[in-house]
């Protein structure tokens, strides 16, 4: 694998920075530096952006087919590179091979896939009156991106401004920048005209800053923590530019009492401990009925104690480590207090084994917990269930919206009408029922503090499409 990358994408081919600064990208699991990509500057970012300000006339007026045709040709770049982005991801982000190849190189090539299908057909339009409601795109995109699913992230903003007629600077995480040169070896051999897509590699405060504050960016598509998002969306604000937010989640997973218990248990913890608990998604809050909970809790102890750490390359292994030294130490601070403040923990927690060396936290399971402490509140971002009582399913609404978060959730119960009742109320973006399967063609989006915008699908592309009346 080859992880010397020593330029930018910039349009149409791989050029110098600005200033040849560097940052230096580690494995997690051994903590040791493994590539090295550039630090991308202010000067950078304008050279990208002129690029894509230049291209976006002739990409905007492309027909529909042909910029189908396109995405179609990456689809299959990206395909014969599936195994190698699979490997790459494991190494830059410590996901087990097995996650990083079906979930994290997968997933992408089914949104994309659903783009290239989508891009095919113009923006439907419409007769109002005396006028034709029409939909164009709305421009260049300013995409930054973070570091927990670092391809599909990139590619629920990418496949649609692209779909949409828009051109793209892309700003990937710092952290796991690796599997974006692999991305833009598919873009380039796709053929997209000069200008069409950029990459600019960097740090959030000097690239992303640069780049969302730019005044010809016209949309500033951003997904990462909500307080990044704030300053995203004053820097945009102050040059009244859109913006679009995928930010934090609190996400709760609501079992009532005539759920299936073991399923619902052993979903919800495979949930709260995907890729390694690093999932906005994540279902970080089990709330359960009090007749069934200490079944649950015993349950969740049994699922969390049966995952394996280790080596993202064996087989064996069943979570990895977290990104990073910073974000290791921040998990176990956030397990420190929720312990502080009278949690009771269950299984894991800070002196459970984990590997010599990498920056592992061992999956943790704290009950009776507060809903209104720091734990039940606030965004962990790794591997760690928090583990409420509820009464009924009034006071499970009413401990599932006590949030400033509302992105993702969950409800089970053998009567599915009545899931749906409590699900309608819960304030948050999606909400699945019964562990129903991931629909990549709904939206995906949040409410509260969680953003606004939404991703995937027909209501992705609308992102990046703006409406104008035509009056006859």
């Amino acid at each position: 694998m080859d992880l010397a990358r020593t330029d930018l994408y910039l349009d149409g081919r791989w050029v110098a920075t600005s200033d040849g600064a560097t940052l230096p990208v580690h494995n997690p699991a051994t903590e040791e530096v493994v590539a090295t990509v550039p630090a991308g500057t202010p000067a950078d970012v304008d050279r990208a952006v002129a690029a894509a300000r230049a291209a976006f006339d002739g990409w905007a007026a492309t027909a529909p087919a042909e910029r189908a045709a396109h995405l179609d040709r990456l689809h299959a770049a990206l395909t014969a590179r599936a195994d190698e982005i699979g490997r790459t991801i494991a190494l830059e982000l410590g996901a087990p091979l097995k996650l990083a190849t079906r979930v994290q190189a997968g997933l992408p090539l089914t949104v994309l896939r659903s783009y290239v299908d989508l891009a095919a057909g113009p923006p439907a339009e419409e007769t109002v009156g005396n006028s034709l409601v029409v939909r164009e795109p709305v421009g260049v995109v300013g995409a930054i991106t973070p570091w927990n699913y670092p391809l599909q992230q990139v590619m629920a903003k990418l496949a649609p401004a692209l779909a949409a007629g828009c051109t793209v600077v892309l700003k990937p995480s710092e952290l796991t920048p690796l599997v974006s040169y692999l991305l833009f070896d598919a873009i380039d051999e796709a053929g997209f005209p000069p200008g069409v897509v950029n990459l600019v590699t960097g740090t959030g405060p000097v690239v992303g800053e640069a780049i969302a504050a730019h005044p010809d960016v016209d949309l500033v598509s951003f997904t990462g923590s909500t307080a990044t998002g704030r300053r995203i969306s004053h820097l945009a604000a102050d040059r009244i530019a859109r913006v679009a937010l995928e930010l934090g989640g609190k996400s709760a997973n609501v079992v009532l009492d005539d759920a299936d218990l073991v399923a619902a248990v052993k979903v919800g913890v495979g949930n709260a401990f995907l890729n390694s608990g690093q999932t906005c998604t994540a279902w970080t809050r089990m709330l359960v009925h009090r007749s069934r909970y200490d079944e649950a809790l015993t349950l969740a102890a049994k699922a969390a104690q049966a995952y394996r750490l280790g080596d993202p390359f064996d087989p064996d292994t069943r979570m990895g480590p977290l990104v990073s030294a910073t974000q290791r130490e921040r998990v176990l601070g956030h397990v420190a207090r929720g312990l502080a403040d009278g949690g009771r923990l269950v299984a894991g927690g800070p002196d459970a084994p984990v590997p010599d060396r990498g920056w592992f936290v061992a999956p943790t399971v704290i009950a009776d917990v507060d809903p209104d402490s720091a734990l039940a509140q606030e965004e962990v971002f790794g591997p760690v269930l928090a583990v409420i009582p509820v009464d009924d399913d009034d006071h499970a609404v009413t401990v599932a919206n006590n949030s400033r978060y509302g992105l993702a959730g969950a409800v089970w119960s053998a009567d599915e009408e009545r899931a749906v009742r409590v699900a309608r109320r819960m304030r948050t973006g999606a909400v699945d029922v019964n562990g129903a399967p991931f629909n990549p063609l709904a939206p995906f989006g949040g409410y509260k503090q969680s953003g606004f915008g939404r991703e995937l699908g027909r209501y992705g592309l609308d992102e990046f499409l703006q409406t104008k009346a035509i009056q006859r």
